[in-house]
């Protein structure tokens, strides 16, 4: 009758062990492919930045500094984006957040200049690629919230007791958080509603 209670409670510790192992690996691939869905998008962004300064650098010769900031900052992005065939290190996410947050910057200073040319901005070609980069942002934005979400989730079951006991086993280590790096994605935009504001 003990054997028996025993076997019992051997095979409940057995399949709740192999529950929790199987939910950290099932975790840690949602965070895996969440990251992935944000390289997709940077990829996209990546390749739409060339199309848009060739677009407007016939027409801003004199803003060469500008549009070179733009370049510079994109091959920087690129070579912090690295292809991963497991979770990216803390490091990995750190260097891609603040790569991207300096592209995102120099992307700001060249669509503010862009303002300035009117008949450039007319152009439908720097329209399309201005609406289709703010797309791109906009999806790298839902993929950056879904990566934070999923690693999340993940390092919270890893914390939580009992499941911490079996985090090693699993080889289970806490995903790094995509956070804000550049303080100009801080700064709170100024918009004047009132009725003088074109006066």
């Amino acid at each position: 009758m003990i054997g028996i209670v025993l076997l019992v409670i051997i095979a409940v510790a057995a399949f709740w062990f192999v529950g929790v192992y199987n939910s950290l690996i099932s975790l840690r691939n949602q965070v895996f492919n969440a990251w992935k869905q944000i390289d997709v998008q940077l990829k996209r962004r990546h390749d739409l930045i060339p199309n848009l300064v060739e677009t407007v650098k016939g027409a801003m010769n004199f803003e060469k500094g500008t549009l070179e900031s733009v370049i510079a900052a994109r091959n920087q992005a690129i070579a912090a984006t690295q292809s991963t065939t497991q979770l990216p290190s803390p490091q990995q996410v750190q260097a891609t957040a603040a790569a991207e947050g300096q592209l995102s910057s120099s992307l700001s200073r060249l669509f503010a200049v862009v303002e300035a040319y009117p008949d450039l901005k007319a152009t439908g070609n720097v329209a399309q690629l201005q609406e289709e980069l703010t797309s791109t942002e906009n999806k790298i934005a839902f993929a950056r919230q879904l990566y934070n979400d999923q690693a999340t989730v993940y390092n919270t079951r890893q914390q939580q007791f009992p499941g911490s006991l079996v985090a090693g086993f699993a080889r289970a280590t806490p995903a790094q958080l995509w956070e804000i790096t550049d303080a100009s994605e801080r700064e709170v935009v100024k918009v004047d509603l009132s009725l003088n504001a074109g006066k």
